[in-house]
């Protein structure tokens, strides 16, 4: 493997915190237990250690890379592995459809990610891929909690519900701080998100999306204060929710999203 050059910076506002024990990596891989004839899209390759350990065990990797400083470092990785091709671009800026053409079959996607661009890489692949079959994501340990609540508890709240009416969500690992370069203030964990979009019946994404985002509003409030307050018809709020048998005075973070989902398609 080609080392990280000793003069390298690393760059904060790319949230720069690599991992550079390779056994540490392949330990991870292999927990993934993943067919080796798997499609991997990687975001954030950094020093590629982890690239590399993908690029051994699986038959295609697709690595996105915004640090244009690390283009020679990781070329040099590339030329080693014919199954594996680096992207330096911002995978936001990219249109989802663009990065479904690089596989022609389903695929995983496997990454470190910046802890303030966790959220929009997440739903970008959740709502908007094709070919997403599974995730395995390394957050902030506080975000991987959220992100995994069960209903009823303080950590409950749109992402967990949006999650889980597309899908299923579940830590598969602590990580320490202490394995990155430099050391964060935190510790990470990895989540593992399995996507199925025929979960539920949701005729309209975007719109359901909004709606549960509405339901959320205003935290201290009920679900038919939130409602309401967003145009929603008040009899028919609370004609659903009586239907549902749950109490007027329910809040948002009590309803499954199953629940969500019922509600949503018996208001519109």
């Amino acid at each position: 493997m080609a080392e990280l050059s000793k003069d390298f910076k690393f760059k904060k506002q790319f949230g720069q915190n690599f991992i550079l024990d390779k056994n540490f990596m392949n330990a991870l891989v292999r927990d993934f237990n993943l067919p080796s004839n798997s499609y991997v899209l990687e975001i954030g390759a950094g020093a590629g250690v982890l690239t590399e350990v993908l690029a051994n065990n699986f038959e295609k990797v697709v690595s996105f890379e915004i640090d244009k400083t690390l283009t020679e470092h990781l070329q040099a990785i590339e030329n080693q592995h014919e199954n594996l091709k680096f992207v330096f671009k911002d995978v936001l800026s990219v249109e989802t459809s663009e990065i479904d053409s690089f596989f022609d079959k389903n695929f995983y996607l496997i990454a470190n990610l910046p802890y303030y661009i966790t959220s929009q890489i997440i739903f970008k692949f959740l709502f908007e891929s094709k070919k997403l079959s599974q995730m395995f994501v390394m957050v902030q340990k506080e975000v991987g909690v959220r992100f995994c609540a069960k209903h009823s508890t303080k950590d409950y709240g749109i992402p967990t519900v949006l999650i889980d009416s597309f899908g299923s969500c579940k830590i598969v690992k602590n990580v320490s701080r202490t394995v990155f370069k430099p050391v964060p203030n935190v510790d990470s964990c990895i989540i593992k998100i399995e996507v199925d979009k025929n979960k539920f019946k949701i005729n309209n994404e975007k719109k359901y999306i909004d709606f549960v985002s509405n339901c959320f509003k205003m935290k201290r409030k009920t679900l038919y204060n939130n409602l309401s307050s967003n145009g929603y018809d008040k009899t028919k709020i609370i004609d659903a929710i009586k239907e549902m048998g749950l109490s007027e005075t329910v809040r948002p973070e009590n309803l499954t999203a199953e629940m969500f989902v019922n509600l949503f398609n018996k208001l519109n």
